[in-house]
């Protein structure tokens, strides 16, 4: 991808270069039970992995608010999960306790999905806030990754990793090549 594709989600020092990223243009069902055409970006390593994950989820109809680039956003995280955006790169730092260091999603090898549907609990803040009321998670609705579900077991055949096993602070949004 281009420096001006990747707009605000990527700037000089970041743990990748433009050049390693693609734009994948990936189908997939929305909650309005409609079909859908969104862009995720990712790391070039993973964009078979990340294919076969949504190819999955597409043949499941497993719903998906929306899916844009962060660029979209201004770069900005919050501004996305508000939105309840299905996004991967974005270079910027864990919003995680201790040092700081950077996000799988600087290396575009993570992807949160539908962020209000599966919030990240950390230290009592419930990210993004409109995620608190699918915060119990013992009740599933639909576009909620569950432990056992449809979008957990797509990320697990491709030997992702998710966040939603994270204790203390649970990132049920979060899904990772590398585990972090």
């Amino acid at each position: 991808m281009s420096r001006a594709e990747l707009g605000a989600s990527w700037h000089p020092g970041c743990p990748v270069a433009p050049a390693q990223l693609r734009g994948l243009r990936v189908p997939y069902w929305g909650f309005d039970g409609k079909r859908h055409v969104g862009v995720l970006v990712v790391n070039a390593h993973v964009v078979n992995q990340v294919s076969d994950v949504f190819g999955r989820l597409y043949r499941a109809r497993f719903p998906i608010r929306r899916m844009r680039p962060i660029a979209a956003y201004g770069g900005s995280d919050d501004r996305s999960m508000a939105a309840d955006n299905t996004s991967a790169f974005n270079c910027r730092y864990a919003v995680a306790p201790g040092p700081k260091h950077w996000s799988v999603h600087a290396y575009g090898e993570a992807i949160d999905v539908n962020p209000v549907e599966n919030p990240y609990l950390e230290g009592g803040r419930v990210l993004p806030p409109r995620g608190r009321a699918y915060a119990d998670r013992s009740r599933a609705h639909a576009g909620m990754a569950v432990s056992g579900g449809t979008l957990v077991t797509a990320f697990a055949a491709a030997g992702w990793q998710w966040g939603g096993r994270w204790t203390g602070s649970p990132d049920y949004q979060h899904f990772s090549a590398t585990g972090g």
